[in-house]
């Protein structure tokens, strides 16, 4: 069995954050392991973007500086996740050796001077990579401080350029196994695109006018895979060398480039990166979101890898965190499953492109606001971390969610491009969240029996074994609420007969969808009860179908809005977010699922993780919260009988 979180957490939960010390002098190194045991740190990522001081020249090996600085962090009680350096290759690769250099559909080089500057079908770029790899788990594998492997850091590369044409070729045939079968998954009988011979098939480059979706859609998915062969490949380098040794790579929210569900598959440690916007009145529904989402591809416990301890630098406005907002947003990743909680960076850098982004040691200091934050923190998940650690929370409802679906979706020539899959995903996520409903999130094809409730806020395309996998779920007795745009494809962006598979009509009791009608921006489709947003269609229901709202307006007046039979729901409209809300709380009660905590104050969160109940209010001013029955506060102790008061992003963390 391979190692996990758990093996590592050891009954604390994990807090740290990148630490990139070739940026100062070593004199400074001593300062900084002290002010880390000061703040509660015990571990920290060290070597990510190190190759070029790890290998300056080819070939050369430069460990001593690491030696010297595992060794310091090991004599402080602080333990290493040692990544390995391979997203920022150094300059001397792609001088000596241009094929490392991905290119544009376009054809323009990504030069040296930045990061992720790498293809990642380059037979060069592999070797590099795999023998800095080779030598970094040979060198340290015995080292007391390692602790976990963190392998390149936020794979995310395309590449058009001919050697990814090349492997783009190959995966095609081991995908389609002949040219007839690819020419008929592609469609390529229309724009005379078909195919004589593999050499004629190149990655999906700038052309004249559209580019063919299905193509388009093969590509988006061979690059993922090329990247999880470069993940696997150095995976397997240091699992040789340190077998209980857990690994791990950080995911990007919510990232369109790679297929996470298959992924998360390939990873000990299931870990995230997550940058909500301080000034965004929803940034904690879209942490909520990425935090439940990752949890599920975890199966459990998960690693939150990087946030901001203050502000970042690529937005065109960067504010910093308000006081007390780095702390709530802390302890909602810990509630909703994170084992760890870890920054980019330890120190703010003085140069380089993210001089501007926050450490968890700023420009300020030691006695600045974010350091004595820091602190804070530090001390507080010190006193829940025997209690927390390794417990899991509990969902009634999961949402599906499909790499595949959005990036069929995501091409041009559909019938709006103000439907964006993301936006739609939150906007369910959000009205369940706002009615404190837990969450888990799920594939399509995975085992869906274990949820009173599944909603499916889009899935456009879907394989026959998904559609019959929900099917399946429904006749068992489960609850299903599907979103517009849903079964409209089949896994190459073949649009179904009838505009929805026969099947999921049958379902919903839908007779006939006429017609798709998409909304304009600031238009609105007006229902019974609610007005509906973005989209809304022109459909037909079946005989002993029930209604449930109809459309009271304009071209689509008097028609099905929102159609069920039994208990299969179909929505053709994306209303409100009130209304939304209102509609899947209401069909959440009826299949028996239930609010973490009923009657809370507007902005305050209950989350419940194992027996522990999380409070986390994201409102400034004080709100008392009605508790059911008597808890003990674990950060401060206190007996509470009836109530407690939340301050300012006030947390607790109660027991019962």
């Amino acid at each position: 069995m391979r190692p996990g979180l758990r093996d590592v957490t050891r009954g604390r939960i994990l807090f740290g954050g990148d630490y990139n010390p070739e940026q100062w002098p070593e004199e400074t190194w001593r300062e900084d392991v002290r002010l880390m045991r000061e703040a509660g740190v015990n571990a920290v990522t060290v070597g990510v973007f190190s190759w070029a001081r790890l290998e300056p020249r080819p070939g050369a090996r430069e460990f001593g500086w690491l030696d010297r600085l595992m060794d310091l962090l090991h004599e402080h009680g602080i333990g290493v996740v040692l990544a390995t350096p391979t997203a920022a290759p150094p300059p001397w690769l792609g001088r000596l050796h241009p094929d490392t250099l991905p290119r544009t559909e376009d054809g323009r080089i990504e030069w040296w001077g930045g990061r992720q500057h790498f293809s990642h079908s380059s037979a060069a770029y592999r070797a590099h990579a795999a023998a800095i790899t080779e030598a970094l788990a040979a060198r340290y594998a015995d080292h007391p401080a390692l602790t976990l492997w963190h392998i390149n850091n936020e794979y995310c590369t395309a590449d058009h350029g001919d050697e990814a044409a090349a492997r783009f070729r190959r995966w095609l045939r081991a995908r389609y196994g002949t040219l007839d079968a690819l020419n008929t998954a592609w469609g390529t009988a229309f724009w005379s695109q078909g195919y004589d011979t593999w050499d004629g098939i190149l990655p999906p480059r700038t052309p004249h006018h559209l580019r063919n979706p299905a193509q388009v859609l093969d590509f988006r998915r061979f690059t993922s895979d090329m990247l999880l062969e470069c993940f696997t490949a150095e995976r397997d380098i240091v699992t040789r060398h340190t077998p209980r040794v857990p690994v791990t790579t950080n995911f990007m929210p919510l990232f369109i480039g790679q297929d996470a569900w298959r992924w998360a598959e390939e990873e000990d440690v299931v870990s995230v990166d997550l940058y909500p916007d301080p000034r965004d009145p929803l940034g904690a529904q879209h942490g909520a979101l990425v935090q439940d989402l990752t949890r599920s591809q975890a199966r459990g416990p998960w690693m939150l890898m990087e946030q901001a301890a203050g502000r970042v630098d690529w937005r065109a406005v960067n504010h910093p965190r308000p006081r007390g907002l780095h702390r709530l947003w802390s302890f909602q990743a810990v509630a909703r499953g994170a084992d760890a909680v870890c920054h980019f960076q330890w120190r703010q850098s003085r140069q380089g492109a993210e001089k501007f982004h926050s450490g968890m040691l700023g420009h300020a200091g030691e006695r600045g606001r974010t350091f004595q934050e820091i602190k804070r923190i530090g001390a507080e998940l010190a006193l829940i971390g025997g209690e927390v650690t390794g417990t899991r929370n509990h969902a009634d409802i999961a949402i599906l969610h499909d790499w595949h679906a959005w990036w069929a979706s995501a091409q041009d020539s559909r019938p709006s491009a103000r439907v964006d899959h993301p936006a739609v995903l939150h906007a369910w996520h959000r009205a369940l969240w706002e009615a404190h409903l837990a969450t888990d999130f799920a594939h399509p094809d995975h085992d869906l029996g274990g949820y009173r409730l599944v909603v499916v806020p889009q899935s456009y395309a879907m394989t026959d074994a998904a559609i019959d996998n929900l099917l399946g779920y429904v006749r068992a007795g489960g609850t299903l609420v599907c979103g517009f745009l849903t079964g409209v494809a089949d896994q190459d962006d073949r649009i179904r007969p009838g505009g929805m598979d026969a099947r999921l009509r049958e379902l919903f009791g839908i007779d006939v969808l006429h017609e798709w009608w998409p909304l304009e921006e600031g238009e609105s489709a007006d229902c019974d009860g609610f007005r509906g947003t973005l989209w809304s269609e022109e459909i037909e229901a079946a005989e002993d179908a029930t209604v449930e709202a109809r459309y009271t307006g304009g071209e689509l007046g008097g028609l099905p809005a929102v159609v069920r039979r039994d208990r299969a729901w179909y929505l053709s409209t994306l209303p409100e977010p009130d209304a939304l809300r209102a509609l899947l709380t209401r069909i959440a009660a009826d299949a028996g699922a239930r609010p973490v905590l009923a009657g809370l104050p507007a902005r305050v969160e209950a989350v419940r993780r194992g027996e522990l109940l999380f409070l986390l209010h994201h409102g400034r001013d004080p709100v008392t919260v009605d508790l059911p029955g008597p808890h003990t506060d674990l950060l401060t102790g206190d007996k509470l009988t009836g109530q407690i008061t939340l301050g300012r992003y006030g947390v607790a963390v109660l027991r019962p």
